[in-house]
């Protein structure tokens, strides 16, 4: 079967051999998708009724926030009693205790204390409400004594590998991979040859990168902010998809990570900028004195208002498809729980929209990585624009290209591919 499909891929042209594989994908993930939620859903019902625990109305807000939040451990599912996840290292420092490496099992979930630190679940964050815990605190680490009491006013650092983190390496890797193979084609083959694998399925989005965001924005500069563009783009895309797999990582949907990347465009916007844009910025030319008092600090606020729009607007978008999805399949268990034939009756509607859900949200995933890319090349053109003198009778016009021969009437500053 997979030969068939091979064979069957190979004679399709790129438009269709990257429709088809998108195609295969995305059925693929939906339908993990729904078996693992699903699974984990009963199994985690059943373990209550095996351990003779009263029976619990389904929550849908903690399981939901549990999948997109960050975690010491990596859980995929429930089997019976026995939760399958990856335990995450833990790696801590203080001044008192030095350097702490130990993997998150240590801690059994939340129940134990280790090495005089102790991993916050719901019922000790309950018991010490005192201390001034909050369960806003759930799967923060903090520092215990003897009597596994918290111990306050000591200092230390949480420098853990969580989901979120490790999430980010494995797309670093991908990232890496894929990136150093298909330069190591060009390196080999040359450009002249004719581009096969990875390389034919990323040398249209690369040149749609540089000729749709960066030439457009950037100008005859463009090439000095490729690298930037080209990774803050790719690095998006691969994350988000990531985020799509069943158990993947909510990477994308996380403000620390946006926040970081929209101070990445915010650090180049600035050492970018040139006269003419801090000139604009703090004197704006003709404009009224008295103006100035109030253009002017609007103009500042929105030097900041950019980075602070790249950051929410990425990680609302992410974080709401996710909660989307997962909220559509919840409904199966909250129908379940006021009837069993309610719940039954419930699942095609659940399901059908889940998928037409999860289909948008692929679609989502790579027009959010433009989006973000796009604004990152208009902030930096802005900083970067220099001051515009036109003078249309002696600006020259070229009928020929002197290299190619290619007839063509543009003035000296327009980029031709």
């Amino acid at each position: 079967m997979f030969l068939k499909l091979f064979f069957k891929l190979k004679t399709l042209t790129f438009a269709q051999n990257f429709s088809a594989v998108l195609t295969i994908c995305k059925r693929l993930f939906a339908v993990l998708f729904f078996v693992v939620a699903g699974f984990s859903a009963f199994a985690s019902e059943e373990h209550g009724h095996e351990a003779g625990e009263k029976k619990q109305g389904f929550n849908a807000s903690e399981v939901i926030f549990g999948h997109i939040g960050d975690a010491h451990d990596w859980h995929f599912t429930d089997i019976g009693e026995t939760p399958v996840s990856i335990s995450l290292p833990v790696i801590m420092y203080s001044a008192d205790k030095g350097i702490s490496v130990f993997s998150s099992s240590k801690f059994e979930h939340g129940h134990v204390p280790y090495d005089g630190y102790r991993l916050l679940e719901k019922h000790y964050v309950a018991e010490h409400a005192d201390a001034g815990l909050t369960k806003d605190d759930l799967g923060r680490i903090i520092r215990v004594d003897e009597n596994d009491q918290p111990v306050q006013g000591v200092k230390f650092y949480d420098f853990s590998i969580t989901k979120n983190v490790a999430s980010m390496l494995i797309s670093v890797l991908l990232l890496l991979v894929i990136m150093l193979t298909v330069a190591k084609k060009y390196k080999k083959n040359g450009v002249m040859k004719a581009p096969s694998g990875f390389q034919n399925a990323l040398e249209p989005v690369i040149i749609f990168v540089r000729d749709e965001v960066a030439k457009p924005n950037l100008g005859n500069k463009y090439m000095r902010y490729m690298p930037l563009l080209l990774t803050l783009f790719f690095f998006i895309w691969i994350n988000n998809l990531l985020g799509l797999i069943p158990g993947g990582a909510n990477f994308t949907g996380n403000i620390a990570v946006t926040a970081a990347l929209a101070l990445v465009t915010f650090i180049v916007m600035l050492f970018s900028g040139n006269k003419h844009f801090w000139g604009h910025l703090f004197n704006p030319p003709g404009v009224p004195l008295g103006i100035k008092f109030l253009l002017v600090p609007i103009e500042i606020i929105s030097l900041f208002i950019k980075p602070i729009a790249l950051m929410i607007r990425l990680f609302a978008n992410i974080l709401a498809g996710h909660i989307i999805i997962l909220s559509v399949v919840s409904m199966i268990f909250i129908f379940g729980a006021l009837s069993e034939v309610a719940g039954w009756g419930f699942v095609p509607v659940s399901l059908a929209f889940s998928i037409f859900m999860f289909f948008l949200e692929l679609l989502v995933a790579a027009i959010q990585a433009f989006i973000f890319t796009n604004l990152t090349a208009v902030f930096i053109g802005q900083a970067i624009e220099e001051a515009h003198h036109h003078d249309h009778e002696h600006e020259e016009y070229h009928k020929h290209n002197p290299e190619t021969g290619q007839e063509y009437n543009v003035s000296e500053n327009t980029i031709v591919a």
